[in-house]
């Protein structure tokens, strides 16, 4: 029995001796939860601990419950739940997230500063009923990572379903939280700083990281604003729409008193159709803007581009005269070459050609001579029926550029080729387009081939053509035209056994065209088979061919 007496008081007082200090337990513990996480189904995917780091809600756990993650709630002591409103950061390296609950007067921990190795420290556990429950550990050693914060190894054992909790020092500050062990030794345990966890924070890039991608929850805007309107930048241009319109949303909220959001929200409004509160946004965003110019010209450039794309929706709120008095107002706060452009550009779908013309002109005179403004005046010349004109400046567009030629030239190339072509500059037209094919072989379609072929014909460059055609039909085989076109050359330069064989290839594809038995018949005829061929050419009568008739009178009386 006194054996037995000494065991027990023996095991008692080991326990109060790993025990933490009474004055901070009770009231530290309170601030410990339980964290669960769901998929888009509701299924539990996930579970650790955590703790609140601010009373309005911010709070730190292990990150992989969130991985995969549609929503997370939080358990607190007194077993009340709180779902976790945003993700604020996260490091997937360290397993260590930080987010904001919907709560509010949370109980909080201090965080401790660097702790040096053999510190004593106490593991606080979800939902613990006394003071000695709680286990303590000893700080083996103390390791800096990632940006100089630390990285804890403990020796001391821990309960099970403890991932999460914080590790505390004798003044009840916390230390580390624990992470999950793939260590076989149940007495060596490892934490991450706890200066580490709640350190982390959105950044602009933030929401395109992979630990941030993994989880569908929320994740909460950067909150410097720098890197809040970066955030709204990228999101518009790589994100989900709806996740755009929520990051929006947020971005006002939280920053007020900036133009951005109120122009970003303008330009959803205007995809909606709404174009009244499209109107309001971007008015706001104007009366907010330091920059008055840029602002003036967001909304114009909205105005335009909504007119360009959807003019039957648009022109019932909005017009081209509403346009350009916004951009008026963005030059004469600031002429610069953009903003110019702009005014040129609405000018110019205004069929105020001369205007827009004159606009360019300005543009060329003033600031660096750029291709586009070479091409934008040359439209308008085209507009004005200035064919030497049209071509004199699509010569000076292409100019800009140094020879050999970078694929940035073959847009340009592309236009002048088709200019040349309508003045009658076939060969020249080739040149260019031969250009365009070496500059830009991935996007040669059958479509070009059959361009090109046209004005080979029309400069009497015959191979080349019948080439470009087989082109054409090889990247588009079904294409009913391109063997026309061939069928037509082939008997046009007496490649007679040829045009018979496309011809029948036209009849395969459209029985129902008379372009087929026109060829066909012509080349038989032509092949002194008149009775095959004039019968084809009473076929393609048949269909509607208003050729056909000439050529039976010709050979049908031979």
């Amino acid at each position: 029995m006194k054996r037995l007496f000494t065991i027990l008081l023996s095991a008692c007082i080991c326990c109060m001796a790993s025990a933490q200090p009474d004055k901070w337990f009770k009231k530290s513990a309170k601030a410990v939860f339980t964290l669960k996480t769901f998929d888009a189904s509701g299924t539990l995917i996930g579970s650790c601990n955590g703790y609140f780091v601010t009373a309005d809600g911010v709070a730190v756990s292990s990150y992989t419950p969130f991985r995969g993650a549609a929503k997370a709630v939080v358990i607190d002591v007194n077993n009340k739940e709180y779902p976790v409103k945003s993700i604020i950061g996260a490091n997937e390296v360290y397993d260590i997230a930080k987010f904001r609950v919907e709560a509010t007067k949370c109980q909080t921990l201090r965080t401790a500063s660097s702790t040096a190795e053999n510190t004593q420290v106490w593991l606080l556990p979800f939902n613990a009923k006394n003071a000695y429950s709680c286990n303590s550990a000893k700080i083996t050693a103390a390791q800096k990572v990632a940006n100089d914060n630390d990285y804890y190894t403990l020796e001391g054992t821990v309960a099970e379903n403890s991932v999460g909790c914080p590790y505390l020092n004798a003044a009840g500050e916390v230390v580390g939280l624990l992470q999950l062990s793939s260590s076989d030794d149940k007495n060596t345990q490892y934490a991450v700083g706890a200066s580490f966890a709640t350190s982390l924070k959105m950044t602009a890039f933030g929401m395109n990281d992979a630990a941030m991608k993994a989880t569908s929850i929320k994740k909460e805007l950067p909150d410097e604003l720098d890197q809040a309107i970066t955030t709204l930048y990228l999101s518009s241009t790589l994100g989900n729409a709806d996740t755009f319109v929520e990051i929006v949303d947020d971005f006002i909220a939280k920053f007020p008193q900036a133009p951005d959001g109120y122009s970003y929200k303008g330009q959803i409004m205007a995809a909606k159709d709404n174009y009244t509160e499209a109107d309001k946004f971007m008015l706001k965003a104007i009366e907010l803007a330091d920059n008055k110019a840029e602002a003036h010209y967001n909304y114009a450039r909205l105005m335009y581009q909504n007119l360009v794309y959807f003019p039957e929706k648009a022109s019932q709120a909005w017009t081209y005269e509403k346009a350009l008095d916004q951009i008026d107002q963005a030059v004469s706060a600031d002429s610069q070459q953009l903003y110019m452009t702009q005014k040129a550009e609405i000018l110019f779908i205004s069929k105020r050609y001369d205007e827009s013309y004159n606009t360019y002109r300005e543009v060329l005179d003033k600031f660096s001579k750029t291709p586009e403004a070479f091409y934008g005046a040359a439209r308008c010349k085209e507009m004005l029926n200035d064919s030497t004109a049209f071509i004199a400046l699509l010569d000076s567009a292409v100019a800009t550029f140094s020879q050999p030629y970078l694929k940035e030239a073959a847009p340009y190339l592309f236009a002048r080729a088709q200019a040349l072509a309508g003045a009658g500059k076939y060969r020249q037209a080739v040149n260019d387009y031969n250009e365009y094919e070496k500059l830009m072989p991935a996007q040669v379609t059958g479509q070009f081939y059959y361009i090109r072929a046209q004005a080979e014909i029309n400069g009497r460059l015959f191979q080349q053509a019948i080439n470009d055609l087989d082109r054409a039909i090889a990247k588009n085989p079904e294409v009913f035209l391109f063997h026309s076109e061939k069928a037509s050359l082939l008997v046009r330069v007496n490649l007679l056994d040829e045009a018979i064989e496309a011809a029948n290839e036209c009849i395969r594809l459209s029985p129902d065209a008379s372009d087929g038995y026109l060829f066909l018949g012509l080349a038989q005829c032509l092949k002194n088979d008149k009775l095959q061929g004039v019968r084809n050419l009473l076929k393609a009568k048949d269909l509607g061919d208003p050729q056909a008739d000439v050529l039976i009178e010709k050979y049908g009386k031979q």
